[in-house]
């Protein structure tokens, strides 16, 4: 019997496979039709345009936003960015140290007085306000982000996210959040009031301080609390001048405060008496150590960490959009670098061959190259170690047989992409397919363009494996049965579920995670309750 055409798609290997290792610690624009409109373009090669390096800008904020000052000098030391597509240093940055974040929490709690001083309509407007300013520089921020870690720019429109979160939450500020109740057993009141913490530390990760902002920042500001933003020493860029915006528009020096550093920095901030509640994104090893950091002084910490998210095509689904979603929520979101992929792919044995040959078919139509053009989709892993360590995975998944390597798996070569992005660190989208889910391809998040494609046969064989990890953060699941829908969905160990959907949280929905992908949320009610603690005050009636 002939093998069905996607087993003949694999380029041949020039590459000695590594050592191996292990892991270290936007959302694309649709079209009407539900199909992402950045994976249908073709492959650009940049490399004999003559123009200068877009990424090496001199007006990229660089420094310390505390108190309203950006500070040039610290106790941190420095950091030499470097922007992936090039592997060139692109900036040179402050960091903060445990001096630097101490006067931010000082200068936090200054500035929460203040404005809890002001009225809630005042609030609610300045918060307003703030929006404005972030949908009039929507382009600058989109440059920042693909500066900060060479994301492509059609991706890098999570500043709309940022402003929409911003207006929301902004609506909850003179809304009321207390009840009342009686006493069983006298005619007393109880009062049950939301107050804030008075300050947060928010955790931001390399690919996502724009929603981070987005999702913690802003319900953090609305429900009175002022924050101390750590961005990822790899990508401060946008959260600097975010920062920078909320200053300008007239939030009180010091209610936003940003603090790039390294883990040093970061535990500092955890570690930090005036810390109320810590908001970290990341991942899982992280976490751990900042729970323990945490206990020192009891504080209370939301955590939103990784997956290794289960994406279910049922044999009655849409093909051509599943495939268009499944390809965009998998290898070609970030290059696999978001905590929200979807990197294993479950597919119903009837429909098994033909959605592998369709997604193969988007994959190959994604456009690799420069990160400042508009028409390229995929662009490269954050660093050096990260392409070593993903390379490793995929030598060891292959010598483990976990599967058939059917696409990618290598360094994308200077032929595709010119002399002056080769040193940057592509990585080929690589799928595997026939993935046993026992295998460690299928349980360790790779956090890289590498997915695997499961068989299954039954309805319940599709949710034992999707449950089967320890991970919990999203499922996706595509089928035109109502039913089932509804079903399969209170089945799964997920804290979010989308049915045919790519991930795309709002302001109105909760996120977060199951098992080892975390606890709390953001977004929702619930998101805003996560700033906000809980004081009765009984009032005797005699």
């Amino acid at each position: 019997m002939q093998s069905p055409s996607w087993c003949r798609t694999r380029r041949s290997s020039s590459r000695e496979p590594s050592g191996h290792s292990t892991p270290d610690s936007a959302f694309a624009e649709y079209e009407s039709d539900g199909m992402p409109r950045s994976i249908m373009v073709t492959t650009t090669d940049t490399s004999t345009t003559g123009e200068s390096d877009p990424a090496v800008d001199i007006s990229l904020p660089r420094g310390l936003l505390i108190g309203g000052d950006l500070l040039t000098q610290s106790s941190g030391g420095t950091h030499g960015h470097i922007y992936p597509a090039t592997g060139q240093v692109n900036a040179t940055i402050p960091l903060a140290g445990a001096t630097e974040v101490d006067q931010a929490v000082t200068s936090g709690w200054e500035a929460h007085r203040e404005w809890m001083s002001f009225a809630p309509a005042r609030r609610r407007e300045l918060l307003f306000d703030v929006a404005d300013a972030v949908r009039e520089n929507l382009s600058q921020f989109a440059q920042l982000n693909t500066h900060d870690y060479a994301v492509p720019v059609s991706y890098a429109a999570t500043a709309p996210l940022l402003e929409e979160f911003l207006r929301h939450f902004a609506g909850y500020v003179d809304k009321p959040h207390g009840t009342s109740t009686p006493v069983s057993s006298s005619f007393d009141v109880n009062l049950i009031e939301r107050e804030p913490y008075g300050v947060v530390g928010v955790i931001a990760p390399w690919n996502g301080s724009l929603v981070v902002a987005a999702a913690c920042v802003a319900p953090a500001l609305a429900a009175g609390n002022a924050v101390v933003l750590k961005p990822s020493e790899l990508a401060p860029f946008a959260a600097i001048r975010f920062g920078e915006l909320c200053s300008e528009v007239g939030l009180p020096a010091g209610l936003v405060n940003v603090v790039p550093s390294g883990p040093d920095g970061g535990a500092a901030l955890v570690r930090h008496p005036g810390i109320r509640k810590i908001h970290f994104t990341g991942g899982t090893a992280t976490a751990r150590e900042i729970l323990r950091e945490a206990a020192t002084n009891l504080t209370p910490v939301v955590a939103e960490l990784g997956g290794k998210s289960a994406d279910i095509v049922f044999d009655d689904a849409d093909l051509d959009l599943a495939t268009a979603i499944s390809a965009h929520q998998g290898p070609l979101m970030q290059s696999g670098q978001s905590c929200a992929c979807a990197s294993r792919i479950l597919v119903q044995s009837s429909v098994y061959d033909a959605f592998v040959e369709k997604f193969v078919g988007v994959i190959n139509a994604a456009s690799i190259g420069d990160p400042f053009d508009p028409a390229v989709s995929f662009g490269p892993v954050i660093s050096e170690s990260a392409a070593d360590r993903i390379l490793s995975e995929i030598d060891h998944a292959v010598s483990e047989r976990a599967g058939e390597l059917i696409l990618g798996g290598n360094r994308v070569g200077s032929d595709r992409i010119g002399d002056r992005l080769a040193q940057g660190y592509y990585i080929e989208p690589t799928v595997f397919a026939e993935v046993d889910n026992a295998s460690r391809l299928a349980r360790t998040e790779t956090f890289g363009p590498v997915v695997s494609v499961i068989r299954f046969e039954t309805e319940a064989d599709a949710v034992r494996i999707a449950n089967d990890t320890s991970y919990g953060l999203n499922a996706f699941m595509h089928t035109t049965d109502l039913g089932r829908t509804h079903r399969v969905a209170r089945q799964l160990e997920a804290g979010s579920v989308w049915v045919n959907h790519f991930s795309d949280i709002s302001p109105q929905g909760p996120y977060g995670g199951y098992k080892q992908s975390g606890f709390g949320r953001t977004g929702g009610l619930e998101g805003l309750y996560e700033f906000l603690q809980v004081k009765n005050i009984r009032i005797a009636m005699r």
